[in-house]
């Protein structure tokens, strides 16, 4: 029995900021070192219902991303499953140690963030310029990082509706995550990200690679994998979208009235 799929969760807290009902948890048994094991749990009974999406999926969606990603070899998303809770079955997910890229002696940009306009640093894209809400005029930023670009990837495949800023997080382990992606994977086109910066640039040749093997994989253990969390026509478009970016291998561009999340972060 694993502790992740099975251990009791003990509720710590809730995130405020979120739309649906998002719990910190940890589990009655710690990691292999001793630490706690802890864990974003999303009850599907805490679910916002959608206009767009139906109800009670979202969870499934966050499964099935992380299947995908997984599939793809790309570690992106942290490891999730659907299983029971104290407020009933959702989505679990272990929990990201994430970077405090403002303590103090560090002032290092986070991944998405914001500068003023014309002070872009290097390294960094600027996806638009706003006003925030004093007024001022800012630029929305992300880093070009390969790590974040293998991120903006794994969403034009997912067709994530809803890539902020603050679901992009930097690991004290060195490796970039992806979190809420409850709603992906939609049959119809909805791709919505603050990461533009790479809009009409080639995909890496190794990223294709990869690519490539989960097409040829799609039609049978990977939708087999699917096929419990989301409906036979969104696995076909996810198939769709996959031999569409092998058959044009560069970064789309944004094609919608509203092709960034709000808020952005």
């Amino acid at each position: 029995m694993s502790a992740f799929s099975e251990g009791d969760l003990g509720v710590l807290g809730r995130v405020g900021v979120a739309s649906n009902l998002t719990l910190v948890c940890e589990i009655d048994a710690p990691n292999p070192d001793g630490t706690p094991l802890r864990v974003v749990y999303k009850p599907v009974q805490g679910e916002r219902p959608l206009w767009d999406f139906p109800d009670g999926t979202l969870a499934g969606r966050e499964v099935a991303s992380y299947l995908i990603s997984q599939h793809l070899g790309w570690g992106v998303i942290p490891e999730t499953i659907l299983r029971d809770g104290p407020y009933g079955v959702g989505m679990v997910q272990r929990w990201v140690s994430s970077v405090d890229n403002h303590a103090e002696l560090r002032h290092r940009r986070d991944l998405v963030d914001l500068c003023t306009p014309g002070d872009v640093p290097e390294g960094f894209c600027e996806v638009l310029r706003a006003y925030d809400g004093e007024g001022n005029e800012v630029s929305l930023i992300h880093a070009d990082d390969p790590r974040l670009q293998r991120m903006a990837v794994l969403d034009v495949l997912l067709n994530n509706a809803d890539r902020k800023g603050g679901h992009a997080l930097e690991g004290v382990d060195g490796q970039v995550y992806g979190v809420d992606h409850g709603i992906c994977l939609h049959s119809e086109p909805k791709l919505r990200t603050v990461l533009w910066g790479w809009a009409g640039t080639p995909v890496h040749e190794s990223l294709i690679d990869d690519i490539t093997t989960f097409a040829t994989n799609l039609a049978g253990p990977v939708a087999d994998s699917l096929a419990p969390h989301i409906t036979d026509a969104e696995i076909d478009a996810l198939s769709a979208r996959t031999q569409a970016l092998l058959a044009d291998p560069v970064m789309p561009l944004p094609d919608s009235e509203r092709p960034i999340p709000w808020p952005a972060f």
